[in-house]
């Protein structure tokens, strides 16, 4: 039982914690209502009732940062407006965006909303059941105020007390909290597990207990209105069909666990210590497993075993959210210290922790003697892949699968039985719709784009030649390798070698410093001038339509300033980085390099005609099918032998974000907002550039998926 109240004028800000949508405008009709049609790449998303406020629209300006305007929605593309008769006409561009109204809610105070309630129906399938409860639970009071304790577990007698208690409230009630029928053995079960105490109900109850004082605090989603029954029946025999919930199975025991026996009887507790169960995964959803796994008991018993098994070390940004890790534990294997946290728990449990990941290597491990024994698995996962791959190993070996994942305040459970349910791999969701190359590459239009082309920038240049430096030095079969290589690849990857060998490879912390800054030239400067070259601003294409107008925001190059902290951000990164990655010492003194940059002079760049820039994705793939086999030839006989070499190796650089020491985040966010400044898209701060492409875990979605 779950109630909410908080007050008469609660306002809520943003009822559904979504980002608000965007969308590209092709046209603006002149009438009453004004159609808006949105770009054809995707659909708008917006529904009728929502606000929006428009940008970079030409023509009709009047809709520039204009107050929020109602909409309704005509189609996927399409939606009206207020009268624009009296605008501009329409000319190109523009973008409407989502605004999120705050909303005004009113709660009824507890002694209304008891003969009044709301309720959110989380069953459809038990439509009645919260109706109902909500008497029951007032008859559970009744009881409890009359005997100055909870009817005892599994007590007929006092079962019945508490359905007499109930229709009697029912008999008395007015409004629409009086029904017309009290369901006798849902208001019995309800006094027969009274005294229960089942931890993973706890943790579900309480995770959404704790979102909604979050809710209440922030004015962040819509809170529940205003009461929530939940029952999970279903767990129990039907109709006590073999007879085992007696009041003499259900009564205590003087153990930790008589609150789960007060419900499931003993002998349940009993099969539950001997269970053999293995987890996959040791992070925040495991956390949370394992947690619920020591409170209620399994494998507490003779004969029970829990394997866990978790390949990653504890990070920093862990400790947050997987909260069986303290700061002391950074670096150690996840999996030992959760099981280690859990055994303070419940000194009982038999736990095992392995470091192997889950997969065709580690089948010698996991073999048919290890999954024969099971009882059942949990997967605690992160990706498709290895989902995939458990699910097959309990399909094969017919074992139940425990499936769980979260996505910021959202989760999802999947429950696999054998000849019950479908199996995880039966149904997939709809691919996640990626990016162009082509728009990361010339034409982004969203700060998206600029953030997962900064995120490519960092791997192309300071992990990916590193390790195929690595490779080629110390692998005699490298090169015959990446010969082996579809398309153009072969030379992209020759190239790179040579380029982190002969062409960029610094000798001092100075050439760091003057390899960034002509970097940034080639990138924020150069390559825009280039683009402009072959795409002047007032291209036209061949059907008429200006070249630079739908998608394609026309950009401009930016001229270096070390006044400005951005440029400077960047170079003081990326030199860092490229000093990282050979092993020389770097410098954080920011003036000492902008001395440097006074006394380094940038090459003049004049456009080339014949350069030619892919404008769709095809032409991309059309141009990568073929290979420089002259150029490849080139490169191979210039690339210096290992043995020249004298045990020379690079270091390449894993992306870590939650170090603000290392650049990694510094490059980023340099690299994205300048590319956002060449396009004149709107830049973002760094904690935006911290969530991107992840979803910040709420530890109350773990506990409540869990639960």
């Amino acid at each position: 039982q779950l109630f909410c109240d908080f007050g008469k004028e609660m306002v809520v800000m943003d009822p559904n914690g979504e980002q608000p949508l965007s969308a590209m405008i092709s046209m603006i009709t002149k009438d009453n209502p004004g159609v808006v049609t949105c770009l054809d790449e995707a659909r708008h998303g917006f529904e009728t009732g929502d606000f929006v406020t428009f940008t970079e629209v030409r023509g009709m300006t009047e809709l520039n940062g204009c107050e929020p305007v109602e909409i309704k929605v005509l189609g996927p593309y399409t939606f009206s407006i207020c009268g624009t008769s009296s605008f501009s006409d329409y000319i190109r561009g523009g973008i409407v965006s989502q605004v999120k109204m705050p909303k005004k809610i009113s709660f009824k105070p507890l002694r209304e909303a008891l003969q009044e309630p709301d309720f959110l129906i989380t069953d459809f399938a038990k439509f009645d059941h919260p109706a109902l409860l909500h008497l029951g639970f007032q008859g559970l009071h009744e009881f409890q105020k009359k005997h100055g304790h909870l009817p005892k577990a599994h007590n007929e007698a006092d079962a019945l007390e508490v359905l007499a208690l109930t229709q009697a409230i029912n008999e008395n009630a007015s409004g629409s909290s009086k029904q017309e029928e009290i369901k006798e053995s849902l208001i019995k079960q309800l006094a027969y597990q009274a005294t229960g105490n089942l931890a993973p109900v706890n943790a579900f109850i309480g995770g959404l207990a704790a979102q909604e004082a979050m809710k209440a605090c922030s004015g962040k989603f819509m809170p529940i209105m205003q009461w929530l029954y939940f029952d999970a029946l279903e767990c129990l025999p039907e109709e006590n069909a073999d007879n085992t919930l007696t009041e003499e199975a259900c009564s205590p025991k003087n153990s930790r666990y008589d609150g789960q026996i007060a419900v499931f009887g003993s002998g349940f507790q009993e099969q539950l210590g001997k269970q053999k169960y293995f987890l996959v995964g040791a992070g925040a959803i495991g956390c949370e497993l394992l947690k619920n796994f020591a409170m209620i008991g399994l494998a507490a018993g003779e004969g029970g075993e829990i394997t866990v098994t978790d390949m990653d070390t504890i990070e920093k940004s862990n400790l947050n959210r997987q909260f069986l890790f303290r700061p002391w534990d950074v670096t150690k294997m996840k999996s030992d210290t959760a099981a280690a946290a859990v055994k303070q728990m419940n000194p009982s449990l038999h736990i095992t922790a392995h470091e192997n990941r889950v997969g065709t290597e580690t089948e010698k491990v996991y073999d048919d003697d290890f999954f024969e024994a099971l009882d059942g698995v949990a997967n605690a996962l992160d990706n498709i892949d290895a989902r995939m791959y458990m699910d097959r190993r309990c399909v094969y070996y017919r074992k139940p699968l425990l499936e769980s994942g979260t996505l910021g305040t959202k989760g999802n459970v999947q429950v696999v039985i054998p000849d019950l349910t479908e199996s995880y791999s039966s149904s997939q969701d709809p691919p996640e719709k990626s990016i162009p190359i082509c728009t990361l590459k010339n034409f982004p239009n969203a700060i998206e784009h600029t953030l997962q082309w900064a995120r490519d920038e960092f791997e192309g240049l300071f992990k990916q030649p590193s390790e195929n430096v690595n490779q080629y030095l110390t692998d005699p079969k490298f090169m015959e390798r990446t010969l082996k290589l579809p398309g153009s690849q072969p030379l992209e990857v020759v190239e790179a070698v040579y380029k982190s060998l002969v062409m960029d490879r610094p000798k001092s912390w100075a050439d760091c410093v003057s390899w960034a800054f002509n970097h940034w030239h080639i990138q924020y400067s150069n390559n825009i001038r280039q683009l402009l070259h072959n795409f002047p601003p007032d291209q036209l294409t061949t059907a008429g339509v200006p070249f630079w107008s739908g998608p394609k925001r026309c950009p401009h190059p930016l001229t270096f300033t070390a006044i400005t902290g951005l440029h400077v951000d960047y170079v003081m990164a990326a030199a860092n980085l490229l000093a990282s990655s050979y092993g020389i010492a770097g410098s954080k003194d920011r003036a000492a390099v902008v001395e440097i940059l006074r006394n380094i002079k940038v090459p003049e760049f004049t456009p080339k005609s014949g350069v030619k820039i892919h404008v769709s994705d095809q032409e991309i793939q059309n141009a990568h099918a073929s290979l420089d086999d002259t150029r490849l030839e080139e490169l191979k006989h210039a690339l210096p032998t290992p043995e020249s070499l004298g045990g020379f190796r690079m270091f390449p650089i894993d992306f870590e974000k939650d170090d603000d020491t290392n650049f990694h985040m510094d490059f980023i966010v340099a690299a994205s907002n300048l590319r956002a400044e060449n396009y004149d898209i709107p830049p973002a701060d760094r904690h935006k550039v911290l969530t991107s492409g992840t979803f910040p875990f709420m530890d109350l979605s773990g506990e409540g998926i869990k639960g």
